[in-house]
């Protein structure tokens, strides 16, 4: 498969990462490539994981979504219209538009609020901004190495799938059955996305009074 992964961030790249290491052909979209690859803020600019990961490329958002089949959303969830639309409507009709976002607002400070719950989700937002894409809310609920490596647990645990496209979702789940995921529930149609980006607040708390962020939720059923 041609995956876009549009964010170049912690999370960004543990997507990025994986999905080539499974095989898939993966291109990062960023806003200015060349500024992306001469940052040296902070303790791992993308420049020194990037020449780790030769067989990852670098484009801006336009290029990297106009070649994708499928386009992950790893950026800030405060950014995520602006940064999708940089990328282009024409870019996201049709494609499977996975969002693992989060509307977290840390202005205030730690820990963040949430600028939209309970009556709309920013993956509804997403898919009314972009009706053409089939927006897939899922993987919010974990920090970014569980993503992708789900077995970092000591057993198995749960992720869930929201959007109103079928066939969109089938694509999510099958990229995260390569992850490693095993119990994956369906919550169904996009407005589903709240229960999930409200789960937010509790996983934050979790991880101040667990002191790690390697945790996840599991159904039992």
């Amino acid at each position: 498969m041609k995956y876009a992964v549009l964010g170049t961030g912690m999370v960004g790249r543990a997507i990025a990462g994986r999905l080539a290491e499974l095989g898939h052909d993966v291109v990062v979209g960023t806003r200015d490539p060349a500024a992306t690859l001469a940052r040296t803020d902070g303790d791992a600019p993308y420049a020194a994981w990037a020449a780790g990961h030769g067989d990852v490329a670098l484009a801006t958002f336009t290029e990297a979504a106009a070649g994708a089949e499928v386009v992950v959303h790893a950026g800030s969830g405060l950014a995520a219209l602006d940064l999708l639309a940089a990328a282009g409507a024409d870019n996201l009709d049709g494609k499977v538009l996975v969002d693992i976002s989060n509307p977290l607002d840390f202005s205030a400070g730690f820990p963040p609020t949430l600028f939209v719950k309970d009556t709309d989700s920013l993956g509804e937002q997403i898919q009314r901004a972009f009706p053409g894409a089939r927006v897939v809310k899922t993987l919010n609920t974990l920090t970014a190495e569980l993503m992708v490596r789900p077995d970092g647990l000591p057993e198995a645990s749960t992720v869930f799938v929201s959007g109103n496209d079928a066939g969109a979702k089938a694509a999510a789940t099958a990229m995260l059955t390569e992850f490693g995921h095993t119990d994956v529930i369906d919550l169904g149609d996009i407005t589903t996305a709240r229960g999930t980006e409200m789960l937010l607040p509790v996983w934050l708390r979790l991880m101040g009074s667990l002191g790690t962020a390697t945790f996840n939720f599991k159904i039992v059923r």
